[in-house]
């Protein structure tokens, strides 16, 4: 039973995910149209579907074929059904998995504090986006596969104090936010990133719930808000914040005056107020970390949809200061978008291709560098990116959790399997999606999944050497 202040620990069994439709919202007759239109999106998009295989649209050197639009967008997704009692995500051989906690309501970003505490921004969408016919169709849509709910708007808390590997202790530590999503603690003070704003809390080390009130730090782009999470990641000498804010859009077509301060990475320093641009052309970034080899800056980003199931990739690429990575003009270094209007050769000419891909539509989220895990040596020395999954391509793609190994600070090879089985064999239902990941205070994997609303641990197997 949940409290203002607090909850005991996570109930032991998980049931099927039940959500109430969000058409009925809508009214009677609305909501027939949206099944019916969204229907013929299914039926007229379905004879459009991939040519080449996922790994081809993966790596340094992905295969990028010519575009294919449609007249209506290829929609096929999965529905929810949740987890069953003691069913858990597959694992590769060699590792093992368990849930660190359940019973959370949409955890979408994970957070780890100095002491081994774990943050869980409990999200989702604040529901501000543009209302348009195809944006009623697309809440329909994103209800449908278990992201149409309020908002919980809030952070849990969680503890594990027996050392067992399970969160014995959860409390709601801070709550009446705004979708938060990233968090960063820089010396005594929390920062989180709201869907609108950046606000700061004190904090103290140990403490289970923040009453003190935020200070709204500076605003962040929000308007109606279509790619509205913003995730924070402080620099190594904790003197400034790098902020992602997606684009307003899937490729300008609202036109670019409400794409002002979107699509990039921003830097804020934390003793001047300042906020500049770091790097700008980047369609929707989410994870971020810093690479430990080399330094450098990583973010994964979402790339635009409508043009066919093996277009664009997604991707994982080391920011370089000052870039422009082409969005919404092109994709991928200098393939231009026919779609936007007026073209912009002037900055086409200025985008660089990122460093790899991660395949088409398949909404890679959070990410987290491997080298302080405890995890068997195979597993690292690398990045661990989580694949929320696909709704744009046929057949689907991502929902998983995948490894991409590193050789002297740079991604090689091809990505491991590290989670599956979030999708069904028919891959027509869903028991969770992943989506923030962070390595616990034991160097274990965490994995959100915000459909599933469990927060997976990935740990060695047993018998297996574990890292130091």
């Amino acid at each position: 039973m949940r409290s203002r202040h607090g909850v005991s620990a996570a109930p032991s069994v998980r049931g099927p995910v039940m959500r109430r439709s969000r058409i009925w919202v809508l009214g009677g007759g609305a909501a027939l149209v949206l099944l019916l239109l969204a229907g013929c999106y299914r039926m007229a998009a379905r004879p459009e579907q991939a040519t080449l295989t996922l790994a081809a649209g993966t790596g340094a050197h992905p295969l990028l074929p010519p575009p294919n639009p449609t007249l209506l967008p290829t929609v096929n997704i999965a529905t929810p059904v949740g987890w069953a009692a003691g069913a858990t995500p597959r694992v590769v051989p060699g590792l093992a998995v368990a849930a660190f906690a359940t019973g959370l309501d949409h955890p979408r970003w994970l957070y780890r504090l100095p002491n081994g505490d774990i943050l869980v921004a409990e999200s989702n969408s604040p529901m501000t986006d543009i209302t348009t016919l195809k944006n009623r169709i697309a809440r329909f849509v994103m209800g449908a596969v278990g992201a149409g709910d309020k908002s919980p708007d809030r952070i849990i808390l969680l503890r594990d104090s027996t050392g067992r590997g399970v969160a014995d202790q959860r409390t709601v530590f801070l709550d009446h936010l705004r979708s938060p999503f990233g968090m960063a603690l820089v010396g005594d003070t929390l920062y989180v990133a709201n869907a609108d704003s950046l606000v700061r809390f004190p904090y103290q080390t140990g403490q289970t719930r923040i009453d003190a009130p935020g200070t709204r730090v500076i605003d962040l782009p929000a308007g109606y808000n279509h790619h509205w999470t913003k995730n924070i990641l402080a620099s190594p000498d904790g003197s400034a914040l790098y902020i992602t804010v997606g684009s307003n859009s899937n490729v300008a077509e609202h036109g670019m005056a409400v794409e002002e301060g979107r699509a990039r990475i921003d830097r804020f320093d934390i003793a001047t107020g300042t906020l500049r641009p770091f790097a700008t052309g980047l369609r929707n970034p989410n994870g971020l970390a810093w690479n430990p080899q080399t330094g450098a800056l990583w973010t994964a980003v979402n790339e635009r949809d409508e043009i066919g199931s093996d277009l664009v990739p997604d991707y994982i690429t080391a920011v370089q200061e000052g870039a422009f990575y082409g969005w919404p003009y092109s994709y991928y270094g200098q393939h231009v978008d026919v779609r936007v209007t007026p073209q912009r050769p002037d900055l086409v000419a200025q985008a660089i291709a990122p460093d790899y891909a991660l395949g088409p539509h398949t909404a890679s989220l959070g990410i987290a560098f491997s080298q302080a895990s405890t995890l068997p040596e195979a597993w690292r020395h690398g990045l661990f990116v989580a694949q929320h999954g696909s709704w744009n391509r046929w057949p689907k793609s991502g929902y998983r959790v995948i490894y991409v190994p590193f050789v002297d600070g740079a991604p090689v090879e091809e990505p491991r399997e590290v989670l599956t089985g979030f999708l069904t064999a028919d891959e027509k239902h869903v028991h969770g999606r992943p989506v923030g990941l962070a390595l616990d205070g034991t160097g274990a994997l965490l994995v959100a999944d915000d459909v599933g609303n469990t927060v997976w641990r990935v740990t060695g197997a047993p018998g297996m050497p574990q890292g130091q």
